[in-house]
């Protein structure tokens, strides 16, 4: 790959992680995210509601209802919601960590239920939002080859579950799948990493410039499924983690043996 397909794929990238910030459904459309108690909770705009949706919501949706493990909604005689798609007035709710989660919809506003470390909540998303419409052109480090790296991934024997710190400042269980190991400027580095279930590895890291340039709790990062145990590294493609954009969000940060001894003037700039 010659230099210049090289810079529009990653212009590309860019693009494309700005689209998903901004669009439909996505990070910037989030309007709540609300910790469900065992019992009842109602859902609504009246500020009465322990679940408190947007002022051009119905002033009351329905009712969630949790039970240990199963979390159910009732929905208010009138109001017409949608659950996957097709009309409905009560469903059992899954999860979003769940294969086919249960998402709801009400016009331009959609929930679905969310775990995060052994609780649940309900994420609410609000197209009309204006930040949808406001958030400026993302900042980036040049382009820089000098952090595309050759690396090789090896698994470990048993996956490592380790305790991470997250937004809420809680110590929540991650998995470890495995390790890259890479050279950097003469030196020989390692980072823990998660395989997912394309075999793409996630990363997520921190480095010199983390509190600084960049985000300051992590930035995350991917690679392609490793062939052969060998994988390209490329931190031109680092960014922000949700968090940086909106606080209805649950992200995990690095692990401790994640933190980078240099600088990685790579991938995106942190606005603050």
């Amino acid at each position: 790959m010659n230099i210049h397909e090289y810079e529009k794929q990653i212009l590309e990238w860019r693009a494309w992680r700005y689209n998903e910030l901004v669009r439909e459904d996505g990070w910037l459309a989030l309007a709540g995210l609300f910790w469900l108690n065992n019992g009842r909770s109602l859902v609504g705009s009246n500020p009465m509601c322990e679940i408190t949706l947007p002022e051009h919501a119905p002033t009351f949706l329905g009712i969630i209802e949790v039970k240990g493990k199963t979390v159910r909604l009732n929905v208010a005689q009138g109001v017409k919601v949608e659950v996957n798609g097709r009309p409905a007035q009560k469903a059992i709710l899954r999860s979003s960590s769940e294969p086919k989660p249960t998402f709801i919809t009400w016009g331009h506003m959609r929930m679905v239920l969310h775990e995060h470390a052994g609780r649940y909540a309900l994420r609410i998303w609000d197209n009309q939002r204006s930040q949808r419409h406001s958030l400026p052109p993302l900042k980036w480090f040049p382009i820089n080859k000098h952090f595309r790296l050759n690396a090789r991934y090896r698994r470990y024997p048993d996956a490592k579950i380790s305790g991470q710190s997250d937004t809420l400042g809680d110590l929540v269980e991650d998995r470890m799948d495995g390790y890259l190991s890479f050279n950097f400027e003469g030196e020989k580095h390692k980072l823990d990493v998660t395989e997912l279930k394309d075999h793409r590895l996630f990363i997520k890291f921190k480095d010199l410039t983390s509190g600084k340039e960049t985000y300051p709790a992590s930035r995350y990062c991917y690679t392609a499924p490793a062939a052969d145990g060998k994988v390209v590294l490329d931190f031109n493609y680092a960014y922000s983690p949700p968090c940086a954009f909106t606080e209805y969000v649950t992200c995990i940060f690095a692990p401790p043996q994640n933190h980078l001894p240099f600088r990685v003037e790579a991938g995106e700039i942190y606005r603050g």
